[in-house]
C-alpha cells in the first residue's frame, strides 16, 4: 500500500503558489483495509475515504470507463492492482497528473513538468473527451493562470467534443459552477475565450456568444465589437475584486445588443429592455442563483439610465430608486452602480476616467432615505391610499434639493 499526493496540489506547489487542499491516490489497498485503518468511507461512486486525522481526502486508485453521453455517464474500477499510472491516465491535463510520493519524489509519466514550463494546458489521453466537464475546467483554468495557453491538440480535441454534441448532455447547476468560479478568478475574459474558440460558448451561453461581431459607435467605444467591450468590463469588475453578483451583472449587461437588427448598426438605441428578456432567458436555463440574477436584470435594464443620471430629473431618479427597490435594498442598488462603472470603465482609453454618476446617485439615495416614510404612513393613517403618493412627494422634494445644491456648486 502507496498513498500519493496528486493533482493540483502537486501542480500549484511546483509553480510555487500557495497550496489549499491536498487530495491522495493510496495503491495497493482494498476498502476494507482503509477502514481497518481508521478512515471514514464518504464516496458514493467509487471509494473515497477521509484521513482519521487530517480529513483530508484519499481515494483508491481507479479506472474508468465510459458508458453513456455526459460527465456522469462513467463505470468506476477500483482494486489493489490499478496502478498509479492507470489512475493518472484518466486526468484531464498533464500539468495535473502528476503524484508526489512520501519521499517528495515526483511521479511525472506524462510530462506534466515541461507542460508546466512551457505554460502549456495540454490533454493527457484521449480519454479527456469522454467528459465534457472538462471543457469547462480548462477554461476556467486559463482564467486563473493567465500565462498559459491550450495546445492546438487540446483545442481540436474540444471542438470535436462540442461538435458530438457532449456539451449539451451537461447539467445546468454543473455549467453555472464553473463559470462562476472561472468569473472570481483573475482575468474571466480568458474562460471566454478558450469556450469560443471550440464552439461551446455558442453552446451553453448563446447570448454572450452573439455579442462579438455586433459594432458599437466608435466615439462612446473606440474599441467597437460589442464582444470585446464585455470582456473589458468582466476582467475590470475582476481587477477591483467585486462580488460574483457584481461580475454577473457585468457579463450579461449588453445581452440585448446581440439582438439588434445588423440595419441600425452601429446604433444600439433600446438594447436595454431587449436585454432583459435574455438575461431572464439565461438564467433560467442555467439556473443561476436569485442574488446574481435580479442583479443582472437591473443592470441589464437601467445602466443606460446610469450613465445619462446628470441627465435625469429630479422626479425620474426617484422613481427609478423605486424601480429597482432601492429604498428596501439600497446595498444591491450600489452593487448595480458597480456594474454600471465597470461598463464606463471597461472601454479602450476609460479605464482610468471618472464616473461620477455612482457617487451622484449614492448622494440621491441617501437624500430620499432620509424621509422618514413611517412618520409620513402615521399622519395618513385615516387615507391609506394616499401614503404611497405622499412619500414619493417628500422623497422628490428631498432629491430635488440636493440636485439644486449640487448645481448650484457647480
Amino acid at each position: 500500500m502507496k498513498t500519493y499526493v496528486v493533482g493540483g496540489a502537486v501542480r500549484d506547489a511546483l509553480l510555487g503558489l500557495p497550496v489549499q487542499d491536498h487530495d491522495h491516490v493510496v495503491v495497493g489497498a482494498t476498502p476494507d483495509e482503509m477502514v481497518a485503518l481508521g478512515f471514514r468511507p464518504v464516496g458514493k461512486d467509487f471509494p473515497v475515504f477521509l484521513h482519521p486525522r487530517t480529513n483530508e481526502e484519499y481515494a483508491l486508485a481507479r479506472t474508468e470507463r465510459k458508458t453513456a453521453p455526459g460527465y456522469k455517464g462513467f463505470v468506476f474500477h477500483t482494486s489493489p492492482d490499478v496502478t498509479l499510472e492507470q489512475d493518472l491516465v484518466r486526468r484531464d491535463l498533464t500539468i495535473n497528473a502528476m503524484a508526489q510520493a512520501e519521499d517528495g519524489g515526483i511521479v511525472d509519466p506524462f510530462n506534466g513538468q515541461a507542460d508546466l514550463q512551457a505554460r502549456v494546458f495540454r490533454h493527457v489521453s484521449e480519454a479527456f473527451e469522454e467528459d465534457p466537464v472538462r471543457i469547462l475546467r480548462v477554461a476556467r483554468f486559463a482564467a486563473r493562470f493567465t500565462e498559459f495557453s491550450v495546445a492546438p491538440e487540446t483545442v481540436a480535441l474540444m471542438q470535436k467534443m462540442v461538435a458530438a454534441g457532449e456539451v449539451d448532455a451537461l447539467v445546468p447547476e454543473r455549467v453555472w459552477q464553473e463559470l462562476s468560479r472561472g468569473l472570481m478568478e483573475a482575468q474571466p475574459s480568458r474562460m471566454f475565450e478558450v469556450l469560443r474558440s471550440c464552439g461551446a460558448l455558442a453552446r451553453i451561453l448563446p447570448e454572450l456568444d452573439a455579442l462579438w461581431g455586433v459594432p458599437q459607435p466608435e466615439k462612446h467605444h473606440p474599441e467597437i465589437d460589442t464582444g470585446v467591450h464585455v470582456m473589458m468590463v468582466v476582467d475590470y469588475a475582476a481587477r477591483q475584486g467585486f462580488s460574483l453578483p457584481v461580475r454577473c451583472a457585468a457579463l450579461m449587461h449588453d445581452f440585448g445588443k446581440g439582438a439588434t437588427p445588423p440595419d441600425v448598426w452601429p446604433k444600439q438605441h433600446g438594447h436595454e429592455g431587449t436585454g432583459v428578456a435574455l438575461v431572464e432567458q439565461a438564467c433560467k436555463r442555467l439556473k443561476i442563483p436569485n442574488d446574481c440574477r435580479d442583479l443582472a436584470v437591473m443592470t441589464a435594464r437601467e445602466h443606460g439610465n446610469i450613465a445619462r443620471a446628470f441627465e435625469l430629473r429630479a422626479d425620474t431618479v426617484v422613481r427609478l430608486f423605486e424601480r429597482c427597490d432601492a429604498f428596501r435594498k439600497p446595498d444591491r442598488f450600489g452593487d448595480m452602480l458597480l456594474a454600471a462603472e465597470c461598463d464606463h470603465r471597461g472601454r479602450a482609453g476609460f479605464e482610468d476616467q471618472p464616473f461620477p454618476q455612482r457617487e451622484y446617485l449614492h448622494q440621491a439615495l441617501r437624500a430620499a432615505l432620509s424621509v422618514k416614510a413611517g412618520a409620513i404612513a402615521r399622519q395618513h393613517a385615516s387615507d391609506p391610499k394616499r401614503i404611497a403618493g405622499a412619500v414619493h412627494a417628500a422623497r422628490l422634494e428631498a432629491v430635488t434639493e440636493l440636485v439644486n445644491q449640487l448645481r448650484a456648486a457647480g
